[in-house]
C-alpha cells in the first residue's frame, strides 16, 4: 500500500490520503460591492476540479479575517454571513467528492493592498480599492512599500476578536478544519520575527513576547472551534536571514507551543518577511525544516515546496518526513495529480462516477 494514499486521522476526522492542497490566492474576488471577498464562479470552478482530480485535502486560499486583513482587494473574506453563504457551495461539493474542506483564516499586515500579481502586484491606495496597511512596527515591507501604522494593545486585541469571528463564520460555512496563516511575512509571521518586530510593550522583544499574539489568536479560534475538528498553524520555519530573523531553532520551540495550545497539525512553509532574502529554492527545498519538525517533537506536520512528482511525495511520507505533502503549483498545473498518482504508486484514490471509464 502506497504510503501516500493512506488514511490519516487528526481528531475525529479521518482525511482520506496524505496528498493535500495549500492555500493559493487567486486573487478573483470583487473588490467592492455586496459580494466583496466573496467566492464566485472561478473559485468553485477552481476548488471543485481539485476535488474531484482525488486530492484528500483542500485548503482554501488565505481568507482575510477583516476587509483590511486581505493581501489585495481581490481576495476573499469572511467576515460577513454573505461570505459564508457563498463558501456553503464550495464545501458541499468538496464534500461530495470524499475531500476535506479547509480554510486558511489570515491577516495580511503590512503586506496587504497590493494589486494583482499579473498586474505587478504592487501597493495599491484607496484609488484602486486599497487601504492604510498596519503591523507590529511602522517598518515598511520594501523599498516602494508603505511604511504601516503600528497597531496598538486595543486594535491587536481586536485582530484577535476578528480571527476567532471569521472562524465561527468559516463553520457555519461548512468548513471541516481551519489553518491560522502565521507564515510569509504576513501580519502573525510579523510579530514572531524581530526583524519587524520592533515593539518594546509586551508584544515584543523576547520570545514569549513575540508569540504573545500568535498564541492569542490560536487560543481564541481554538475556543470557538469544535474540539473533533482539527486546527493547523502554517508558519515560516525560518526568515532565511543570518541574524535578526526567526529561525529553525525558534520555529521547534514554537511548535512545541503551538501544540500546548491546541494546533494538530503544523504546515511548514519559509520566508516571504525579508524582502533581500535570499532562499536556495529547489525540489523539496522545504521538506527538511519540516522533518526536523516532526524528528524533534510530538506535532504532525506537513511539507510544502516544489514537490512535483509521485515518486518524491511518496518518499517524503513513507520516510517519516512529514505526514503529508502539499502540492500548490503542481496541482495548479494538474488537476487530477492525486489520480495520476495513484495509479504510479499503486493506490487507490477516490474517483467520480462520472469519470468511471478513466480508471
Amino acid at each position: 500500500m502506497s504510503a501516500l494514499f493512506e488514511t490519516y486521522t487528526l481528531r475525529d476526522m479521518t482525511i482520506p490520503n496524505r496528498v493535500w492542497m495549500p492555500p493559493m490566492c487567486q486573487y478573483s474576488a470583487a473588490p467592492d460591492g455586496p459580494d466583496m471577498g466573496a467566492p464566485n464562479d472561478w473559485h468553485f470552478a477552481h476548488y471543485a476540479a481539485r476535488a474531484a482530480g482525488g486530492t484528500g485535502l483542500i485548503i482554501v486560499e488565505a481568507t482575510g479575517v477583516s476587509p483590511e486583513g486581505r493581501i489585495s482587494p481581490y481576495d476573499l473574506g469572511i467576515w460577513n454571513d454573505t461570505q459564508v453563504e457563498a463558501f456553503r457551495r464550495i464545501t458541499r461539493f468538496l464534500v461530495s467528492q470524499g475531500t476535506v474542506p479547509a480554510i486558511q483564516l489570515a491577516h495580511a499586515g503590512r503586506k496587504g493592498s497590493t494589486d494583482q500579481p499579473w498586474r505587478g502586484g504592487g501597493p495599491v491606495g484607496p484609488d484602486a480599492h486599497g487601504w492604510q496597511p498596519v503591523a507590529p512596527s511602522a517598518v515598511a515591507f520594501a523599498d516602494g512599500h508603505p511604511v504601516p501604522s503600528e497597531l496598538t494593545v486595543a486594535e491587536i486585541q481586536e485582530i484577535v476578536g476578528q480571527f476567532a469571528d471569521a472562524a465561527r463564520r468559516a463553520l457555519a460555512a461548512g468548513f471541516e478544519v481551519a489553518e491560522i496563516h502565521g507564515a510569509h511575512g504576513y501580519l502573525i509571521n510579523e510579530f514572531l520575527s524581530p526583524y519587524s518586530n520592533h515593539r518594546t510593550d509586551e508584544y515584543g522583544g523576547s520570545y514569549e513576547n513575540r508569540t504573545r499574539f500568535a498564541l492569542q489568536v490560536v487560543d481564541a479560534v481554538r475556543e470557538v472551534w469544535p474540539d473533533d475538528k482539527p486546527l493547523f498553524f502554517r508558519i515560516s520555519a525560518t526568515d532565511w536571514l543570518d541574524e535578526d530573523g526567526w529561525t529553525a531553532d525558534d520555529t521547534v520551540r514554537f511548535a512545541a507551543d503551538l501544540q500546548a495550545h491546541g494546533i494538530d497539525l503544523l504546515d511548514v512553509s519559509t520566508g516571504g518577511n525579508a524582502s533581500g532574502a535570499r532562499i536556495p529554492v529547489g525540489p523539496g527545498y522545504q521538506v527538511p525544516f519540516a522533518a526536523r519538525v516532526k524528528a524533534e517533537t510530538s506535532l504532525p506536520v506537513a511539507a510544502v515546496g516544489l514537490i512535483t512528482d509521485a515518486e518524491q511525495a511518496e518518499k517524503i511520507v513513507a520516510n517519516g518526513e512529514a505526514d503529508a505533502v502539499l502540492l500548490g503549483r503542481e496541482l495548479l498545473r494538474s488537476p487530477s495529480w492525486a489520480r495520476h498518482a495513484a495509479r504510479e504508486l499503486g493506490g487507490d484514490v477516490h474517483v467520480p462516477d462520472q469519470y468511471h471509464r478513466s480508471v
